[in-house]
């Protein structure tokens, strides 16, 4: 069966007044149906990239140099702005932001901004007018409570800054699912919340999966969130992929030294609050052979002469590391 999403040896570079900078170097993933992805990995590492690549959302300056995304059987890169506006925006890929607060414009009612992207990017009923808008709003407020947003008859006549940090996470995820795509892509939606709040946006959202038939893309840095939301697992340093697998193999066996150094990050796990030593590899300057090889006490000569093959660790997980290789 054709996976859902299929990001195959993606590389995405920028113009900068200081150089070219090589942000994605060989990203790959799989999403099958009906499946969660999780994509962690430190900040600037490419994972935002990825998902503007995937939505075609690139800044300008920015160019894909190489690779594929497969998006059920299509490759989106091919698409002009038209196509991914009218056939995959919204309609058949929906996107929850980060910030809640943020995402949504102060000035405008709540049900202006989520009708308005219905009205463009919602499937064809073969009504118009007064009917057409009168099924979105049904649509909207039975999908509001469903999120278990508080009096969602009236919800849509407020306006943002009348609701809670979580409630207003309520709202995008709603959003996100108004005009029923397959693919959901949220972008650490859960951040800016509390714990408690956190963890009732999770469960909704494994719920959901299940309820309305999606696939999700959880881009997070948070290894708590993955064990609790995700079946599968990429891991992302450097623009590059370096370990991919379900999540329990993953987590329970890491093959890449630095899913173990992030792993090992985890409060759960830390000895103590000292993180990776060094940093990310600007991408400005890319070093020769593995980018994690300046930070890895495992690193050998060889690591520094080329980059390392992907390669298939004993847990099952892809990985790429020359102690697979």
């Amino acid at each position: 069966m054709i996976p859902l999403l299929k990001v195959d040896s993606l590389k995405v570079s920028i113009r900068t007044d200081d150089g070219t900078a090589r942000v994605l170097d060989d990203v790959g993933l799989t999403l099958e149906r009906g499946r969660i992805l999780g994509v962690v990995g430190e900040s600037g590492c490419g994972k935002s990239t990825l998902i503007r690549a995937i939505m075609g959302i690139l800044p300008k300056g920015a160019s894909v140099d190489a690779g594929h995304v497969w998006f059920e059987g299509e490759n989106l890169l091919v698409f002009s702005e038209a196509e991914l506006n009218g056939r995959i925006r919204s309609s058949r890929i929906g996107f929850i932001p980060q910030d809640p607060l943020l995402a949504l414009n102060p000035v405008f009612k709540v049900g202006t901004q989520l009708l308005e992207a219905m009205r463009w990017h919602a499937p064809d009923d073969g009504t118009r007018g007064r009917e057409r808008r009168r099924r979105h709003v049904e649509r909207l407020v039975g999908l509001l409570r469903r999120m278990q947003v508080p009096d969602p008859e009236t919800a849509l006549e407020r306006y943002p800054h009348q609701f809670s940090g979580g409630q207003r996470q309520r709202l995008l995820i709603a959003a996100s699912l108004a005009c029923a795509p397959t693919l959901v892509i949220a972008d650490e939606p859960t951040t800016a919340l509390d714990v408690t709040t956190q963890h009732q946006i999770l469960l909704l959202l494994r719920e959901l999966v299940g309820e309305f038939g999606l696939s999700l893309l959880f881009v997070t840095h948070d290894f708590g969130v993955v064990a609790e939301l995700c079946d599968d697992l990429c891991v992302i340093y450097a623009g590059q992929t370096v370990e991919a697998g379900p999540v329990q193999a993953v987590l329970q066996a890491p093959a890449h030294p630095y899913t173990r150094a992030l792993l090992a990050c985890h409060p759960d796990r830390a000895a103590s609050f000292v993180g990776i030593p060094g940093r990310v590899p600007s991408p400005l300057a890319r070093p020769a052979g593995c980018q994690f090889a300046a930070r890895c006490g495992e690193a050998e000569p060889r690591c520094r002469e080329a980059s390392p093959p992907q390669a298939r660790a004993r847990s099952g997980a892809d990985v790429r590391c020359v102690q697979y290789a």
